[in-house]
């Protein structure tokens, strides 16, 4: 009776995944056997589901991330990727304001970011064919990694591309925006100032790096993102990889 009891109490409150054969008296019962962990998890995704979700997931973090930089303002009014002036430039921003010649320095920042945010569309692309060429090793390492470990993988994969097309971009933005003149006046400016330190800089090279920075900033904010909360897309791959149920 007791052993019959046992029985009861093990089919009600145990979890199953397989039968097995239990001897009670002279009867032997068929019952589902306990699932002690070691088994198979079926939730876990396969590598093929990591890769596709991921690139899922990385497809709607760098889309996010280029449009969130390429719409006016998307830099300048952004404080934390605003392209501002060289730290090597401060002294002469600080002297050329202190001259009253602050609204030409405003200028020179104005078509800065006007330029960055001009090039910000032609990261999608490329950020595309990264995403495409992604194996299964970088897929897994990248979901169990970092919060930023899409980011990282995006900024090796494709930093060296990205300016070789962002840079004739800006300078050609800040040529026809006038911030190339509006950099040179102010140099010249300054550098007209007695005893100073000359400064000359390449403003095409300086943009174009500020510009990288921003976009891969924004595309780990997307990242992080989808990564906190997967249940906050559409896709039932994407929470599955991401759930940390696995």
């Amino acid at each position: 009776m007791k052993s019959l009891k046992f029985l009861a109490l093990l089919l009600i409150f145990t979890p199953f995944v397989s039968c097995a054969q239990i001897k009670i008296g002279k009867k032997t019962i068929t019952v589902p056997s306990v699932n002690n962990g070691s088994g198979s998890n079926s939730n876990k995704p396969t590598n093929d589901e990591m890769v596709k979700g991921l690139k899922e997931a990385l497809n709607i973090g760098v889309s996010k991330g280029a449009d969130n930089v390429s719409k006016t303002d998307g830099y300048f009014k952004n404080a934390v990727i605003k392209v501002l002036m060289p730290p090597e430039a401060k002294e002469v921003e600080s002297k050329l304001r202190s001259m009253g010649m602050g609204n030409l320095v405003d200028d020179a920042i104005l078509r800065m970011n006007r330029a960055a945010e001009q090039a910000g569309p032609k990261a999608k692309p490329i950020f595309v064919d990264a995403i495409k060429s992604m194996s299964i090793v970088d897929a897994v390492n990248i979901i169990k990694g970092p919060n930023d470990g899409a980011t990282q993988y995006l900024k090796k994969t494709t930093s060296s591309q990205l300016i070789t097309t962002f840079k004739p971009i800006i300078q050609q933005e800040l040529d026809k925006t006038e911030a190339t003149k509006y950099w040179k006046q102010v140099f010249d400016t300054y550098n007209k100032i007695p005893f100073v330190t000359k400064v000359n800089s390449d403003l095409p090279s300086y943009v174009t790096q500020k510009a990288l920075d921003g976009l891969f900033y924004m595309v780990a904010q997307e990242e992080a993102s989808i990564r906190k909360n997967p249940l906050g897309t559409a896709s039932a791959l994407i929470q599955k990889i991401f759930s940390g149920l696995w």
